[in-house]
């Protein structure tokens, strides 16, 4: 598998760059990329520390900055460390322009003004990064979904790309030798989701943990039986519950995300799917 960095650098969330990254990177095989976010970059002097770091860590830039003198920033010292750097906006920007007569009205952000939908997220986001890993129970209730799953089963990285969509997440770990917190079984208004993951594949991503130096974790983390018995116990808990399940295994964390908003539309009469208790795989 050939790695690179992959940079995208926003005056917004990045969301957009994220996802025609993740578009042009899909028509290449045996390619990753390791992608670097920073977003929200809207001064000299952020954009200086964001090329610092990008220094470090060399490879292709993309970026989404509206106003001059940041863009000519950003590009001068990309050409100064010879890397390539592409404003990903401005041939559609172009098009739009000639097509329509009319010249384009720099914004940062564009869409992501601040209209009630940017503050709903950033409340979400907040609320999210409050209650990650089962912090905060006292307020679980406030959540519009919770995720439930053994450890390294995306929970988190589900839960913030959710946040960035407006849903108040929290997430739980399941503990071997350790009971949930009872409060988790007096929730009223938020869905319950439970992840699960193909043993064998939860074992390479959890060994490439250790491999990465990841402390406070015995050798058992990745111990075959253990995590056999791990998720046995976690798919009896959500069968007990009757909580929908998501198998994670192959899916991208965009796929869980749309599997978890399709779930949450479903719980609140939005949409006809799955009833509870569903496995999605």
């Amino acid at each position: 598998m050939r790695q690179f960095h992959l940079h995208l650098v926003s005056d917004s969330t990045g969301e957009t760059l994220d996802v025609l990254a993740k578009a042009a990177i899909a028509q290449f095989e045996g390619v990753e990329a390791i992608r670097h976010f920073w977003p929200l970059v809207r001064s000299e002097g952020h954009l200086d520390r964001v090329m610092d770091e990008i220094e470090t860590r060399p490879g292709l830039v993309l970026y989404t900055l509206v106003g001059d003198a940041l863009r000519r920033r950003l590009e001068a010292r990309c050409e100064r460390l010879g890397l390539p750097v592409i404003a990903v906006l401005d041939p559609i920007v172009f098009g739009l322009s000639r097509l329509l007569g009319l010249p384009a009205r720099p914004r940062p952000g564009g869409r992501h003004v601040l209209d009630a939908a940017y503050f709903q997220r950033m409340e979400a986001l907040n609320y999210t990064l409050a209650h990650d890993d089962g912090q905060g129970p006292e307020g679980w209730d406030e959540a519009d979904v919770v995720l439930v799953g053994v450890s390294r089963s995306s929970k988190t990285p589900t839960s913030i790309y959710l946040a960035n969509r407006g849903y108040r997440v929290a997430n739980l770990p399941l503990v071997p030798g350790r009971a949930p917190d009872r409060r988790l079984f007096e929730l009223r208004r938020p869905l319950v989701v439970g992840l699960t993951m193909d043993r064998d594949r939860l074992l390479a991503v959890r060994r490439n943990r250790l491999l990465g130096g990841a402390a406070g974790m015995g050798q058992d983390y990745a111990d075959p039986e253990r995590v056999a018995d791990e998720l046995a116990a976690a798919r009896r808990l959500f069968a007990a519950r009757g909580w929908p399940v998501i198998d994670v295994t192959r899916r991208s964390i965009e796929e869980t995300a749309a599997a978890v908003i399709a779930l949450h539309q479903t719980a609140k009469g939005e949409l006809a799917g799955p009833g509870s208790g569903a496995v999605l795989g």
